[in-house]
């Protein structure tokens, strides 16, 4: 390689002649490479001049003297004079640079002799590290004394290999955290092993000890730990005087950071956490370092809007309540013992979801100017519009201190972002805040400002800046490359400023409208870099500038950029591992550098060296484009190592490490060599696909298969995934713990036996890449081509899509067709059968493993083909195929429905062979938005039996169905059009609309209902049962539509043959609804659906009868499905258990209960359907009680039924006339037989000559006054009574002389006399 060609510079300096020298030829290529690359960019820029012209430029003509500078003699003699002194100059100068040349080579060979000091000590520390060693403690244990209450931290540092393990004991007895939680803490971090004792106590004074052990010995480090109690706290202090204990700054400790927070993105009114984890040494608990965070170089300080710890690690700052002016740069500075550690991303805070969609955002950074008495300056910066509308001003909002109500200070909206409050109280505190307006509505309200006083104050800051209006618009804005993704933007200020803010950055995807916000505060500096870009993906950007009277117009949009690494060298390559060796020659492979520097790696170049000397040797001046290469002309039992360098579009990189020697032997082994080249595809969640090449040398037979070994990484476990050896060269990994990282080693099989593992491989984590997709089979809808695709979540410039075929690529041939759009690459098949099945993969190059298969089954082929011949040969879907319904007035309309139809679409209807068209009878249409072809027969008849078929063709499409309409169904399609004529004739005049059926209304009254349509005022309506006019309470009005016939409490009387007649001058319709068989029993159901749901509990009521359980509903009758149990057990009525009810219950009485009818009882109505189940338990307590109430109202009714009374004969009023006589006889019953007496005015009567009592044969009472007198008159009463009770009767007697008028009566009041105590009946 080398300067060839016309399109390297003609001009070089000295430096590039040098290095020409200096240089390996490689570099010297890719110096050259890079110097045309330059020259290429140089003539495809606008702005130099064409390739002629510069070489004319460049030329150097004959120098001619002008006249105006020709010398007279004596100015020749000085000039050359001075001409002679200027060459000695010249030689001097040219000396100089010789020496410094020299110098510069002797200081790159000192360089290059340092490196390879520094490598061999490291390959000397590398083999230390791997020689066997017992434990030694590097940093022994020291002794402490420590103040009562204090925590004290024991740590040692001890190496050794395999690595120790340390063990802690206090006085020789081993020390246990679990035994004393929260007391001891064992820590054990980069080799530095520490027991932490919290708040100690005198009693933790002791000798701790650190046992180190590995496989090859043990190491002891012991310390005392002296704990004191100060004087007078308690004990006497016996330990004599405490020495000082030095105090430790924060400052002093030694930090190093470790996991560090990302570039954030974070929306309003959420939170977020920003968390920085460390290693601190020695780690204190009582003594954290001294973290400070800052916001675009603003010391923050903690408060309710910014939480700050620091300890147990880690360094956090929380946000709870996001807001806009939390937007910028973040930056945690830790002070450490050589200084600080600093770490600084980005937080991104975008607007939250307004209230009404196209409201603006929220303004920020709202603060007070020019505060006085009752005067202040609001001013605030305004939010960032992209795709909503203008803004038209802003709404100021002021809140006293103390209080929760927000006061609107201005009435119209102010349309610059400052706003002069007045009227506030002097002494008295505010916020303020500000809220958007646009044409849409109003925006979120800002974060107030800082509590602000108005007083007068002598100095307060002002707001600066008398320019009116707002800047111009920013200059050219350029886009770069920065990371996968992300771009740098750079532009030039506006030309007038005019006090600016920031500046706003809005981007766009290319090809797309729609515009988003890349920052939503003001960003002070013209350069910016935009995160969270999609890599591969191209985008536009504008800037806008900000002032307080709002934003600029945008500037010009930049170039597209494509999201990619900023182009840099790649860097080293890697794992270095011999794969043959012949004796004279050795065949090395490596792995790729880690970063490719955003260009594709074209090249590589390897060195090599003996092993005993520091000079290295090119091996090839031509570029290796494989990581694989065999280097000759080696020298057998010399131990040779190599470095390699990787090269791209950018140069060459730096070299890799140097590899472990190796020695030149002859490989004679009857294993295999090791296999190489271990990759992964397809990593997930919980597997993955790992690959690898074939070992170069087989050994003494060909290799047979692969065994695949898998431990965690940072563990030297392996376990062989696959019990017998695989003959492909990759393997599906399943069963993988996702989140975690796993190292993998492959060992070939030959005949001889299983050969030496492949290196290993780099940790893979077991986690999908985010937007991972997987490949998708199916078939073109245009060309039914049979395809895989796969969309890739990720992809740059330089990325390719390698597809393959169980694992071995596959391009475009005569069976398969390779095809990338964008993100997206199709694999078709040509001609898809049997030979095309198999797994199906592919790898994105030039991204994180971007990856997926698919696995093409016969099944899924088949289905596929499937489809592929029906889009190939295509039909018209049909919906649904040809079919009839009869319509109204006995029309028949045979009908189909296609999917869909184009307007160019024809067809033809034929019947029994013979085509028909549109006429006299017989409608034929189509309706392309529904796709619906039919025909409308208007007269079906007899002679319409046969077959029917139609035939459809659009574009390329066609399809024929067909409808035999003969026999049975040809007949009942004809009833069914004749049915429908005559019901078009009755619907001329009066007529149902709907026939007559039942109801059950919520009381359980049955209605006969039906509907009535086409009726006129002079319509009659009649109801009918079994011909006998029925005539309801309220007439039926045919106007309403509707007529009922109620038939309340429902039983088997109301059966029978019901009618309703609807007649007037234009005709007459009837219907008729037969009340028998299976209606009566839908009715009888219906009644207990009703019923059952709203039955009660059974309720316990006692009878002299016995005990009756009875359940109340809204309607009860015997005819419902309604089942009493006992037990269990169905119960039957008889003399026992009677079972009855009233239109308002159902009950069961148990006659003269004994225990044999205790226990549970139900009742079950059922509707058919459900079944409603009532329960009572009539048991125990419930039991005892209702038989004591049962046997209290026997007696009762026992005495009342015994009890004496008058049955009858006498009367209540008496009147008679002086000198007649009186008899007042009545009926007495009683059992025993009663006593009787007669009483006048409550006055005891007995027998005289004037008045006889006499009381025959038990039944028969008197009482005879001979010749009354008026002093007979009176209130006379009898009372009957035995041992159950009795009754009182009272009877009024006037007597009155002859010829006077007749006394009005006074009725008395019988009265029953009150019944003794109740007895037993014997």
């Amino acid at each position: 390689m080398g300067w060839k060609g016309t399109g390297i510079p003609p001009v070089r300096g000295e430096y590039f002649c040098y290095h020409q020298q200096v240089l390996p030829k490689r570099h010297q290529a890719a110096l050259c490479h890079r110097f045309a690359l330059f020259h290429l960019f140089r003539k495809s820029s606008s702005t130099v001049v064409k390739t002629e012209q510069a070489t004319e430029a460049m030329a150097e003509p004959a120098y001619t003297v002008p006249a105006f500078r020709q010398r007279t003699a004596e100015g020749s003699e000085e000039y050359q004079r001075v001409a002679a002194n200027f060459g000695k100059g010249l030689s001097v100068i040219q000396e100089e640079l010789h020496r410094m040349r020299m110098a510069t080579k002797a200081q790159v060979d000192s360089i290059a002799i340092q490196r390879e000091v520094k490598d061999r000590m490291m390959k000397k520390a590398e083999e230390l590290e791997d020689f066997p060693k017992m434990p030694d403690f590097l940093v022994a244990l020291r002794s402490h004394t420590v103040w009562e209450k204090t925590p004290v931290k024991l740590f040692c540092t001890v190496e050794g290999n395999p690595r120790p393990i340390v063990k802690w004991y206090k006085g020789g007895v081993p020390v246990d955290p679990l035994n004393a939680p929260g007391k001891y803490k064992i820590e054990s971090k980069y080799g530095v092993h520490s027991l932490i004792i919290s708040r100690c106590v005198v009693s933790d004074t002791a000798e701790y000890s650190a046992v180190a052990t590995n496989q090859h010995g043990t190491a002891t480090s012991k310390a005392t730990v002296t704990v004191k109690r100060p004087a007078g706290s308690g004990e006497a202090c016996q330990l004599g005087l405490v020495p000082h204990l030095t105090e430790i700054h924060p400052s002093k400790l030694e930090v190093t950071l470790l996991d560090r927070f990302p570039v954030s993105f974070g929306v309003e009114g959420g939170s977020i956490k920003l968390v920085c984890t460390m290693v601190v040494v020695p780690d204190l608990p009582n003594i954290p370092p001294l973290a400070q965070w800052y916001r675009d170089d603003k010391l923050l300080k903690p408060s309710p809007l910014a939480e700050m710890s620091v300890g147990g690690g880690a360094a956090s700052l929380t946000l709870p309540h996001l807001a806009k002016d939390d937007e910028g740069l973040y930056t945690l500075r830790i002070f450490t013992k050589d200084g600080t550690a600093e770490h600084s991303a980005y937080l991104f805070v975008s607007d939250a979801a307004p209230a009404a969609a196209g409201a603006p955002g929220a303004p920020m950074s709202v603060k007070a100017y020019d505060i006085n008495s009752d005067y202040v300056l609001v001013a605030w910066k305004p939010p960032n519009t992209v795709d909503e509308a203008p803004i038209t001003g802003y709404f100021v909002d002021r809140c006293e201190v103390g209080s929760d109500s927000w006061v609107q200070c201005n009435d119209a909206p102010v349309k610059v972002c400052k706003y002069p409050v007045h009227g506030l109280s002097v002494g008295r505190s505010y916020l303020f805040r500000v809220r958007a307006v646009n044409k849409v509505g109003i925006s979120r309200p800002s974060r107030s400002s800082e509590k602000v006083t108005a007083l007068d104050a002598a100095e307060s800051e002002r707001l600066q800046g008398t320019d009116e209006g707002v800047p111009s618009a920013p200059g050219q804005v350029v886009a770069t490359r920065n990371t996968k993704s992300s771009v740098f933007v750079q532009w030039d200020p506006p030309k007038q400023l005019k006090n600016l803010m920031g500046y706003y950055i809005d981007g766009r995807a290319a090809g797309s409208k729609s515009w988003f916000a890349c920052n939503h505060k003001p960003f002070k500096h013209n350069r910016f870099v935009v995160h969270g870009l999609i890599p591969g993906e191209t985008y536009v950007f504008r800037v806008q500038a900000v002032n307080v009277f709002g934003l600029s117009d945008e500037s010009q949009e930049s170039s597209p950029i494509s999201v990619e690494p900023a182009l840099a060298t790649p860097s080293a390559p890697y794992g270095i591992t011999m794969l043959s060796c012949d004796g004279a020659a050795m065949t090395l492979a490596w792995k790729s550098p880690k970063h490719c520097g955003g260009s594709k790696v074209n090249a590589y170049y390897i060195d090599k060296r003996d092993a005993d000397t520091l000079v290295w040797k090119e091996v090839n001046l031509s570029a290796v484009t494989e990581r694989i290469c065999t280097v000759d002309n080696l020298k057998e039992g010399t131990f040779y190592e190599f470095r390699i360098q990787a090269a791209n579009l950018a140069g060459v990189g730096l070299p890799s490490a140097p590899s472990d020697p190796m020695k030149c032997e002859a490989w004679t082994m009857a294993e295999p060599g090791p296999a190489f080249d271990l990759s992964f595809s397809e990593v997930r969640g919980d597997s993955l696909v790992i690959l690898w090449k074939a070992p170069v040398y087989s050994g003494a037979s060909a290799v047979t298969g692969y065994f695949v070994d898998m431990a965690k990484a940072r563990s030297s476990d392996f376990v062989t995934l696959n019990q017998e050896a695989v003959s492909h060269r990759y393997l599906q990994v399943s069963g993988l713990q996702e989140g975690e990282s796993y190292v993998f080693r492959v060992r070939a099989v030959n005949a001889s036996g299983v050969g030496k593992a492949s290196q290993l491989s780099e940790p893979v984590c077991a986690k999908a890449l985010p937007g991972s997709k997987e490949i998708v089979a199916g078939v073109d809808e245009e060309t039914g081509d049979v395809f895989l695709s796969f969309e890739a979540c990720e992809i740059c410039e330089t990325s390719k899509f390698l597809w393959s075929k169980d694992y071995k690529p596959v391009a475009d041939g005569p069976r398969l067709a390779v095809s990338t759009k964008g993100r997206t690459s199709r694999l078709t098949f040509t001609n898809p059968d049997s030979e095309d099945l198999g797994r199906y993969s592919v790898v994105v190059t030039d991204t994180d493993g971007v990856s997926a298969s698919h696995t093409l089954t016969q099944d899924a082929l088949d289905a596929m083909l499937e489809l592929s011949y029906a889009i190939r040969h295509p039909v018209v879907p049909l919906k649904h195929s040809l079919n009839y319904e009869i319509l109204e007035k006995g029309h028949v309309r045979f009908w189909l429905q296609a999917v869909k139809l184009s307007k160019s679409v024809s067809y033809r209807f034929i019947v029994n062979d013979k085509e028909v068209t549109s006429g006299e009878g017989q409608k034929i249409s189509h309706d392309v938005a529904s796709g619906v072809i039919q025909m409308t027969v208007d007269h079906f008849t007899r002679a319409n039996e046969g077959t029917y078929t139609v035939q459809i063709t659009d574009g390329k499409a066609k399809t024929q169905t067909s409808l035999v309409l003969v026999g049975d169904v040809f007949k009942a399609a004809l009833k069914e059009a004749e049915f429908q004529r005559k019901e078009h004739i009755r619907k001329q005049g009066p007529h149902f609309s709907e026939y007559l059926y039942f109801t059950v209304t919520e009381d359980c009254t049955v209605l006969l209902a039906c509907k009535v349509a086409n009726v006129k005022k002079e319509t009659s309506f009649h109801w009918y049962k079994e011909d006998d006019e029925v005539v309801p309470e309220t007439p039926p009005n045919v106007m309403s539509g509707a007529c009922a016939l109620p038939l309340p409490q429902f039983s088997r009387k109301d059966q029978g043959v019901y009618k309703a007649v609807l007649s007037d001058d234009r005709g007459k319709d009837s219907s008729v609804f037969d009340i028998s068989g299976k209606v009566f029993d839908d009715i009888i159901n219906a009644i207990a659906q009703i019923a059952g749901a709203s039955a009660s509990e059974l309720v316990m009521q006692c009878t002299p009868e016995g005990i009756r359980l009875q359940c109340y509903m809204n309607y009860y009758t015997e005819e419902m499905r309604t089942v009493w149990k006992h037990k269990e057990s169905k119960i039957a009525s008889s003399e026992k258990m009677r079972i009855g009810g009233t239109a308002e219950m159902a009950w069961m009485q148990i006659c003269d209960p004994s225990d044999k009818e205790k226990g549970h009882y139900a009742i079950e109505i059922s509707d058919g359907v459900s079944t409603y189940t009532r329960k009572f338990d009539l048991s125990g307590q419930a039991f005892t009680d209702a038989y004591e109430e049962y046997l209290r109202l026997k007696a009762a009714a026992f005495a009342e039924k015994n009890r004496g009374r008058v049955v009858g004969g006498l009367p209540d009023v008496v009147t008679i006339m002086e000198q007649k006589s009186l008899s007042l006889t009545c009926t007495v019953w009683g059992e025993p037989t009663p006593e009787v007496t007669w009483f006048k005015n409550e006055q005891e009567v007995t027998s005289t000559e004037h008045t006889k009592v006499t009381f025959d044969g038990g039944k028969f009472a008197s009482m005879v006054i001979t010749k009354v007198t008026p002093e007979d008159s009176g209130k006379y009463s009898i009372n009957v009574r035995n041992k159950y009770g009795g009754e009182f009767v009272e009877i009024t007697v006037s007597v009155y002389r002859h010829g006077e008028p007749l006394p009005e009566p006074k009725l008395g009041q019988p009265k029953a006399a009150a019944p003794p105590p109740a007895a037993a009946p014997k």
